[in-house]
């Protein structure tokens, strides 16, 4: 016979990568932004590591703890299966590290707000953080942001004050903060309250809605007591900046407030986050999550992370991961992978919502790597966690995307990354999944192979799953 003969034509084994595959096919020609400087007196990054790690000494010391004694199959962590540290672990904690419960209690929250130790239901585990925190200074720092971030959960809110005024303070204190790491030095606090009330009614303008059309006349309405947002700002400015001083952020005493360099640099970083993306050619921070998913399709993977971390600052968290799985759920395999990506920006607050999608078929194989990577399992091995059936139908899902937004001999290589280990084997397994893009890739992929032999086989393929033969 001729050597036309479709060969059993072997692939070479390699760890599939098939998230970061399409991704990559997009990253042809991009401009390159001159890595931005911190401000002038910026510590270098090794310096502010050293004051992070000494900022969160106790909170690294109570996490070690939990992982030694709050492992699996050690007794329970928490009281409610809401990370609430037990009365009874809490005094445990307490004798054996020579603290009161009430420091443990508070070193234990400040354990998980900086990503040092994670609680599901009622066992502890810690966080890569903590695996990473004496040889990584990039994992420090990224802690002790995720704490900064989390600052209005570091003391509790002021009674008497309604959630909604609470809200916008929070909301305002980003501009605060701002004009504090412009003024490099201390700024009265009278001057803050100004600027909070300023962007307080800024606020207050944006939310007023004026309906359209012919308006009943205004009937006369008793006098009533001020709105709760009426409320004066003064004792919740002063609560956001105990509560900011409490994470080490800035210092706060004698009628004013100086940012520490930890926080000076945490809020240039973000700063410069929201500028990367404002200055995108699409405008990510504006963009919807699809929209913003496909301007990041053209950029470096780094740089795709800072586009996600400053449009999901703009954003609750609940809203922005309510957007990325809806923009997953699409057609478009590459916006499926990125809206992943993003989600692996987000972290732990994502997590309940990535568990809800492991029952819907399209996003299931993205679901169980973005669980398996939140567990601590290297992304390198994080595959091993998928069936047979379900990396096949996520090698076609990326198939799909690069077809979709690559080249040509991107498909070709990508076949590398297939668990099966012959081409045969793995046609079979193919059209056997179900994906609705199988016929498309496939005839994709024969066009795009340079083997004559192997791509008929391939057509062979498309057109029997197109026609449902055999």
């Amino acid at each position: 016979m001729t050597s036309r003969i479709p060969r059993d034509s072997r692939l070479r084994l390699v760890r599939p990568r098939p998230l970061a595959a399409a991704p990559r096919a997009m990253n042809q020609r991009r401009s390159r932004r001159p890595a931005p400087r911190p401000p002038e007196g910026t510590p270098a990054p090794a310096e502010l590591a050293r004051m992070a790690r000494s900022g969160l000494a106790d909170a690294a010391r109570v996490a070690r703890w939990a992982d030694t004694e709050l492992g699996p199959g050690r007794g329970s962590a928490t009281a409610d299966g809401k990370a609430t540290l037990s009365a009874a672990t809490a005094e445990r904690a307490a004798r054996e590290l020579g603290l009161t419960p009430d420091q443990v209690r508070a070193d234990w929250d400040t354990a998980r707000l900086a990503g040092l130790v994670e609680v599901h239901g009622d066992s502890a585990r810690p966080g890569w953080r903590l695996r990473a925190w004496d040889r990584d200074d990039s994992a420090v720092l990224r802690g002790w942001v995720a704490l900064f971030d989390a600052w209005s959960l570091a003391c509790p809110e002021p009674r008497d004050h309604e959630p909604a005024a609470v809200a916008e303070v929070v909301s305002a204190m980003p501009q605060v903060l701002s004009f504090l790491q412009l003024s490099a030095g201390p700024v009265p606090v009278e001057q803050l309250l100004d600027l909070l009330e300023q962007r307080v009614t800024e606020l207050r303008t944006a939310r007023c809605e004026i309906p359209y059309g012919p308006q009943p006349e205004p009937q006369p309405e008793p006098q009533a007591e001020p709105a709760p947002t009426d409320a004066p700002l003064a004792p919740l400015l002063d609560w956001a900046l105990r509560a900011l001083a409490s994470v080490g952020a800035l210092t706060y005493g004698d009628g004013q407030a100086t940012l520490t360099p930890l926080g000076s640099w945490a809020v240039w970083v973000k700063l410069e986050q929201i500028c990367v993306a404002a200055q995108s050619p699409a405008g990510n921070i504006e963009q919807a999550a699809e929209d913003m998913l496909r301007g990041c399709a053209q950029l470096r993977p780094n740089a795709a992370r800072a586009e996600y971390r400053a449009w999901l600052a703009a954003r609750t968290v609940g809203s922005a991961v309510t957007e990325l799985l809806a923009a997953a759920r699409g057609e478009d395999a590459l916006l499926r992978g990125l809206a992943f990506e993003a989600l692996r920006v987000v972290g732990a607050p994502a997590e309940p919502d990535v568990r809800a999608v492991l029952d819907e078929p399209t996003l299931r194989p993205y679901a169980l790597l973005w669980l398996a990577e939140h567990d601590g399992t290297d992304p390198e091995d994080a595959h091993e966690v998928l069936t047979r059936e379900e990396a096949t139908w996520l090698w076609v899902d990326t198939a799909a995307a690069v077809a979709d937004h690559g080249e040509a001999p991107l498909l070709v290589r990508h076949l590398e990354s297939a668990v099966q280990p012959t081409v045969p084997m793995l046609l079979d397994e193919v059209r056997a999944v179900g994906h609705p893009r199988t016929v498309q890739v496939l005839v994709a992929l024969a066009a795009a192979h340079p083997d004559p032999a192997l791509a008929k086989a391939v057509r062979r393929a498309a057109f029997q799953v197109h026609t449902g033969g055999s």
